[in-house]
């Protein structure tokens, strides 16, 4: 059992949801993220959905993809991710992490350093999952493999359009969790339609066997807990990164840590 799956299978014990927060690897500092992410989980977050900054990300909206951008002027690729996920384990050890990205970057990575060396060097770091946005199920099937043997998930978004085919194929191939996207459009995007969500979710679990987490346009305790009543886990991004980003390096930790206090009290009330 990987820890994604151990932590989701405990939680759900409780009778409790999952908190997963998103942030961006190197944003708004380059030195922040280890200490970001140890903060999250002090104010409740179970897992931690970290971004690899791509140049063109297609499923971003602004904010994100002015995050990814900073993120690249300062020097943050796939090496240095990897490194913050080692620096994030030495005092963390439970928490999973799970890498959230695009193709390019993992296979720019492995021809720069051989074939399957990111499953290695990313195994080897401490990251439990892997969601590759624009790697759809059909094709995945020896790379999820791979990563399997590693004791590393991959994780698929599904979306309001995703057919009833889709989630079959994704359910074969995926592990850990699968993420609804729940807007059509990018992240950031829109207003969360709470009562579509409630409406797709029993259609999600028809085909999908896999804890389901929710995310794309909650941004608040409110949303968040109405969302949680139908799902496993409920993921945030574009908030956290737009409260952290004008923040000084000092502030940062402690900024994202109190708006997830509220989610989590809001979850568990």
């Amino acid at each position: 059992m990987s820890r994604i799956e151990a932590t989701l299978a405990t939680l759900k014990a409780q009778g409790r949801k999952a908190l997963i927060p998103y942030v961006m690897a190197g944003f708004p500092y380059a030195d922040v993220t280890p200490d970001l992410m140890h903060g999250m989980v002090a104010a409740g977050a179970d897992i931690i959905e970290l971004g690899v900054p791509f140049s063109d990300p297609s499923a971003d909206g602004p904010v994100i993809q002015k995050a990814g951008e900073k993120a690249l002027a300062l020097g943050i690729g796939t090496t240095q991710v990897l490194a913050i996920v080692k620096a994030f384990r030495t005092t963390d050890n439970r928490t999973p992490v799970v890498l959230m990205g695009y193709a390019n970057p993992v296979e720019r990575y492995d021809l720069r350093h051989g074939k399957d060396a990111f499953i290695r060097d990313a195994s080897a770091a401490g990251v439990d999952g892997v969601l590759v946005v624009d790697y759809p199920p059909e094709e995945c099937v020896e790379f999820a493999a791979k990563l399997r043997e590693h004791a590393l998930d991959l994780i698929f978004l599904l979306a309001p359009t995703s057919t009833d085919e889709r989630m079959a194929q994704v359910n074969r191939v995926a592990s850990g969790y699968v993420y609804y996207v729940s807007l059509k459009g990018v992240t950031g995007a829109g207003t969360l339609d709470t009562g579509a969500v409630e409406a797709m979710l029993p259609r999600i679990r028809r085909h999908v066997s896999l804890p389901v987490g929710v995310g794309f346009g909650i941004r608040d305790a409110g949303t968040a807990r109405a969302v949680s009543r139908v799902a496993d886990a409920v993921v945030i991004g574009s908030r956290i990164i737009q409260l952290i980003e004008p923040q000084p390096r000092e502030a940062v930790v402690e900024t994202a840590a109190a708006f997830l206090r509220d989610i989590r009290s809001a979850l568990d009330a």
